[in-house]
């Protein structure tokens, strides 16, 4: 049985291979116009490698960054959208918050990039009343298929749907749907009682706002790689990981896209924890940076985050699906470096990406980027840039950074090259902070895991501006991403609003809850059996989504097993206590409690990608992995002689003290003066001050 991941990034794609002859790593330039050639591509070349026949390939699990780039881009379908009439503009309106507070420049997303436009957000007389659900108004089908003709007018092939308490009663929403089919063959049609049934409309209609804006795209792409891995003679069953940390079906992402949001930074985080594990490390701020950009988040206890829901926005759109707690800011390997009108220093977020690449890639480009800072002072060597497969051109980057830095501003080009390192460094230290001393850590307590290609490169910079305990380097940094693919579970997720005060609820109130997890376990039992799942092999998981009365979100409590009971209410009121206080400081141990949703999460566990043990090593492992020693400027300006060692020669327990530079294929790792880097037993490297 041969296991594939793959995990495209905005300058290469990652494969990690599992077979019976071991685990293969391997990287190709991304295809930024058809992101699914590069993965064909990727898994021939890496079958090869690793000698084997691509029939013996069982399954793929693809981290994509197609949906995220479609928000990043603003070129996603243009919508129509159908509501209820009076609330045509709660998209325009959203929840007036201010991006930034006390500035008087600032841009709203949501108006200045809305997903719909106004003219295509059609209002439906129709209405249903809360709390029960009733019906006080009709739905009028005559203008839904007015609108519908309207839409065929204006070249409309993507139709969202989204009324007024809708996660009470469906029924117009699905009636809606059906006509927008008859009417419009081969529509892309979202509603927002399947995509995000739960209450709060503005989100609501901004969740299923954006499965429409990106699902034509995203699913194009989907059922394009599909075909391609089909007509490449290669059986295997292909998966995507979600924004959530599972995986799922061609299938089911493709009709709701707004899961995979974030399916590509998911996927080092789960890699990231996997190593973390095995170094007996479990608190852990994990630092993505690839070329484009770094994904950041903090793991304590070894237990995943998942965002509060206040948090879920993709690019300044409230988007109501589960997520990893992880930031993204521009801030890569391709990061551009440049002077503002003003003269100011600045580095990204603009990104010189795979095409044209950074300077020295020789592809076009002619403006400095980190790379081209990491070749100029050194650290990267131009003839061993990916074991030699990607010669870089130094005087390029030489060059580009003289004219666009150094020469305006009067400095050297070695140290605007240092300029442009601290500055990206500081960017990403802003972040590290703000996902975790910000919400309660102390980054004392944690090691600092750096990967993605660019990753080892800042990790003892970024550890100390932290002020983290130590740097673990994975064992494959630039293939961590990948990794992940082959850790994660089949999960499904379904939602449903019980608006439910647990303080005077009763028990024919706590049934009607009980009832409702039923029907959600249904759902996800129903999801694990299309993919082929034997029910004793199926684990359920019911969260509570609770508040407290008047607050404006809700956190998530474990639900008893066996259901609500008037014996245990008191318990799961006691625990959303105890979350209050872990994320907020305080709790109100006398105020109202309300269960707001119910949550069923469906899983089936797979096997996840093992790592052997490394053979021990001995003192002569350095001396033997010694490869040459080249001239190499650290952070804080001193220039040595440093030695390049082959990371593949060193045995568990090899010490390598700095200055040293660690080379593998996927990436290089930046021992500094004063540091050393010991080799864990399962392979990752462990850096800490002398």
């Amino acid at each position: 049985m041969a296991r594939i991941g793959v995990d495209v990034g905005g300058t290469n794609t990652d494969l990690v291979l599992e077979c019976s002859k071991g685990t293969f790593f391997h990287k190709v330039p991304s295809t930024i116009k058809d992101q699914s050639i590069a993965v064909v591509d990727g898994i021939h070349q890496i079958c090869d490698i690793a000698g084997i026949a691509k029939e013996d390939i069982d399954v793929i699990n693809h981290g994509t960054t197609v949906a995220t780039n479609i928000t990043i881009e603003h070129n996603g379908a243009e919508v129509g959208m159908l509501t209820s009439r009076g609330f045509r503009d709660i998209l325009h309106i959203g929840r007036h918050k201010r991006p930034h507070n006390f500035s008087l420049h600032f841009d709203v997303p949501w108006q200045s990039h809305p997903l719909v436009k106004r003219r295509n957000r059609i209002p439906i007389t129709e209405r249903i009343l809360p709390p029960t659900g009733e019906v006080e108004t009709a739905l009028d089908e005559d203008e839904i298929r007015e609108a519908c003709a309207l839409f065929r007018k204006r070249g409309i092939k993507s139709v969202c749907v989204g009324f007024m308490f809708s996660f009470l009663n469906d029924a117009h929403e699905k009636r809606a749907g059906e006509i927008v089919l008859e009417e419009m063959p081969g529509v892309y049609l979202s509603l927002s009682s399947q995509v995000a049934n739960v209450i709060r409309e503005y989100e609501r209609f901004s969740t299923v706002a954006m499965n429409a804006f990106v699902g034509p795209q995203s699913a194009m792409y989907l059922r394009n790689l599909e075909q391609k891995v089909r007509d490449g003679g290669i059986p295997a069953k292909l998966r995507v990981i979600q924004s959530n940390g599972g995986i799922s079906t061609i299938d089911g992402c493709a009709k709701k896209p707004v899961g995979i949001l974030m399916s590509g930074p998911a996927g080092g985080v789960l890699g990231a924890l996997s190593e973390a594990r095995l170094a007996g490390t479990e608190n852990i701020l994990t630092v993505d940076i690839g070329g484009t950009s770094a994904d950041i988040s903090t793991i304590a206890g070894g237990d995943l985050r998942i965002k509060n829901p206040r948090d879920t926005l993709v690019s300044g759109h409230a988007v109501m699906a589960p997520m990893i707690d992880l930031e993204t800011i521009g801030a890569g390997g391709g990061s551009i470096a440049y002077l503002d009108e003003a003269g100011g220093f600045n580095v990204g977020p603009r990104s010189a990406g795979s095409e044209p690449g950074p300077a020295c890639y020789n592809r076009g480009g002619t403006e400095p980027t980190v790379t081209d800072a990491q070749v100029v002072l050194g650290r990267m060597d131009a003839d061993k840039f990916l074991g030699g497969d990607l010669p870089l051109d130094s005087a390029r980057s030489h060059k580009a950074i003289k004219e666009h830095i150094a020469d305006p501003l009067g400095i050297s080009v070695t140290d605007a090259a240092l300029g442009i390192i601290k500055i990206v460094n500081n960017n990403m230290a802003l972040t590290i902070r703000s996902n975790s001393v910000a919400r309660g850590y102390d980054p004392r307590e944690f090691s600092l895991m750096p990967f993605g290609g660019a990753g080892p490169f800042h990790g003892v910079a970024l550890a100390e501006l932290v002020s983290a305990r130590d740097i673990l380097v994975p064992i494959a940094p630039g293939i961590t991403a990948a990794m992940g693919l082959l850790g994660s579970d089949l999960q499904y997720e379904h939602t449903r609003s019980v608006i439910t005060n647990l303080f005077t609820a009763d028990q024919a109130a706590l049934d009607k809850v009980n009832a409702v997890v039923a029907d959600l376990t249904g759902d996800g039992r129903s999801d694990l059996e299309g993919d082929e799942i034997s029910e004793d092999l199926q684990v359920f998981e019911v969260i509570a989504e609770m508040r407290y009365h008047g607050q404006g979100f809700e956190l998530r409590v474990p639900m008893p097993e066996g259901g609500l009971t008037m014996d245990n209410k008191a318990e799961v009121i006691t625990a959303f206590h105890a979350a209050h206080k872990q994320d907020y400081g305080y709790s109100f141990d006398d105020a109202l409690v309300e269960l707001y949703n119910v949550r069923v999460i469906a899983r089936a566990s797979v096997r996840h990608l093992e790592l052997a043990q490394l053979a021990k090593g001995s003192p002569e492992d350095v001396t033997s992995a010694f490869m040459y020693e080249r001239e190499t400027v650290f952070d804080d300006g001193q220039s040595h002689v440093t030695p390049r060692l082959d990371r593949g020669k060193l045995g568990a327990g090899a010490r390598v003290e700095g200055p040293a530079i660690i080379i593998q294929h996927n990436s290089t790792t930046l021992v500094p003066p004063r540091y050393s880097a010991v080799v864990q037993d399962y392979g990752s490297l462990r850096l800490t001050k002398i």
